[in-house]
């Protein structure tokens, strides 16, 4: 049998989540994998300094070959580390994403599927966004890393966040992208999304 990988998985959040339990529920789905996660990374944005360096504080100390991201409002099914590793091994990939299935903030699942990429493989000639719930190598990742994109930075007449930023990078660094299609995570669709902002849902009640 081939040995998985050892896989830190980091999750940024801030104190509204940490109260409301959101945390807390994506923390256990990271303890319930069929493979075993290696560390959990958690950072808490205590000074409202936004995703893109909380999510950088999280990976930061990652010290094992693999990471996987993870929010804090969405949750793993079981299979989902097992099932991205897997592949990534099976084909030599460096930057791995399945796909989700979008639950509402009572935790329902909906027909809702913003992005509409299932089975669409990446191409790094014309990328698109994949959502920062990836597995990534750790060296890659950290060389990437994540930063707010300035306001008037524009990818094809569009601002992104930081999850696309970093996927960009990595399309730079020639990493070898893996899509994976199948429903391994849960999208929390509610009106407190913060789109990684600090003054943007339910990040403003944060103290």
């Amino acid at each position: 049998m081939t040995p998985q990988p050892e896989i830190t998985v980091c999750i940024p959040a801030h104190p509204a989540r940490v109260a409301n339990g959101m945390l807390d529920r994506a923390v256990q789905s990271v303890n319930g994998q069929s493979l075993a996660a290696a560390a959990v990374s958690v950072a808490v944005d205590l000074k409202g300094e936004g995703a893109a360096r909380t999510r950088q504080r999280a990976l930061a100390v990652a010290r094992t070959a693999w990471v996987a991201f993870l929010d804090s409002d969405d949750w793993f099914y079981p299979e989902h580390l097992e099932v991205l590793a897997t592949e990534a091994l099976a084909h030599d990939a460096d930057y791995v994403f399945s796909y989700y299935t979008v639950h509402s903030s009572s935790g329902d699942p909906t027909d809702i599927d913003p992005l509409g990429h299932f089975g669409k493989q990446f191409d790094p000639a014309s990328p698109h966004q994949t959502t920062i719930t990836t597995l990534v190598r750790t060296e890659l990742a950290q060389n990437v890393g994540f930063r707010a994109p300035p306001e008037d930075e524009l990818v094809g007449g569009q601002r992104y966040g930081e999850d696309f930023q970093f996927t960009l990078g990595c399309v730079r660094a020639r990493a070898n992208f893996l899509h994976v299609p199948r429903r391994t995570w849960a999208w929390v669709h509610h009106g407190n999304n913060t789109s990684g902002l600090p003054t943007q849902g339910d990040a403003r009640t944060s103290t």
